[in-house]
């Protein structure tokens, strides 16, 4: 059976590559090798562990592997969709079965985009892929996570100023300096691919959330694992970041 069926999905995608076990622990001891399945058509009676509880526990070691369930008795159909499985395909197994199980089988979701990866709760960092983001000065630095702290509300000059330099009372060199930081910061981005992060328009600017993944987004969206996260701390090298802080104190009550 084993070998009709990998011989019928050969014939149903000449492109897979094929891997097949004879029992269900062989199948798991794969995948936390690192073999992570896209499909895997599995008998519904196997030794060991059954098809519909290798279902389960295939679906936590490879959440996105999608499974299709092989059998000659149809009265397991409702079961296996209750434990989520994503086909059934009933003996004798042919080619034609196995190319419209494939066909109708939930596509994968399309990768994110790349995000820069922000830290807001402690020190204020920026990350991409892992690795520090660099910035030339110190003050873009600040800049961006001032817009960041303003959820992707656009900012004005006069209010990055009363931020970044609340006791300097020239304006106009003021604003040649944020000039500067958000020609700065553009570039910065723009060395990662990343320069529609941020958006300048009328003299106002503004990071687009839908770039960022970042602690503080998700926790304000109510994300259990991220307000775990936050222990107090936020943007803590910067003292206008007080305000926001005590705010998330208020919200975690």
């Amino acid at each position: 059976m084993l070998n009709e069926l990998c011989g019928a999905i050969a014939e149903a995608e000449p492109r897979a590559e094929i891997l097949d076990f004879k029992n269900a622990e062989d199948v798991l001891e794969a995948i936390n090798g690192g073999v992570i399945p896209d499909v895997v058509f599995s008998d519904i009676r196997l030794p060991g562990i059954d098809g519909l509880h290798l279902a389960v526990r295939i679906k936590e070691l490879a959440p996105e592997a999608r499974i299709v369930l092989v059998t000659a008795y149809s009265q397991y159909a409702l079961e296996a969709y209750r434990r989520h499985v994503n086909g059934y395909v009933l003996k004798p197994v042919d080619a034609a079965a196995i190319r419209e199980e494939l066909d109708h089988l939930p596509k994968l979701p399309e990768p994110e985009p790349d995000k820069l990866q922000v830290q807001c709760f402690g020190r204020f960092e920026v990350f991409w892929h892992g690795e520090p983001l660099r910035f030339e000065r110190r003050q873009t630095k600040e800049l961006l996570a001032f817009l960041i702290d303003k959820e992707g509300a656009s900012c004005t000059a006069e209010e990055i100023a009363a931020a970044l330099w609340e006791r300097d009372t020239n304006m106009r060199a003021v604003k040649a300096n944020i000039r500067l930081l958000l020609s700065d910061l553009k570039k910065t981005l723009r060395s990662v691919g990343m320069s529609d992060a941020l958006i300048r328009s009328s003299g106002q600017a503004a990071i687009r959330r839908g770039r960022v993944d970042c602690d503080y987004f998700h926790m304000l969206e109510g994300d259990t694992a991220s307000i775990n996260l936050f222990h107090g701390e936020y943007m803590s090298q910067y003292s206008w970041a007080e305000l926001t802080e005590g705010r998330l104190h208020f919200l975690i009550r």
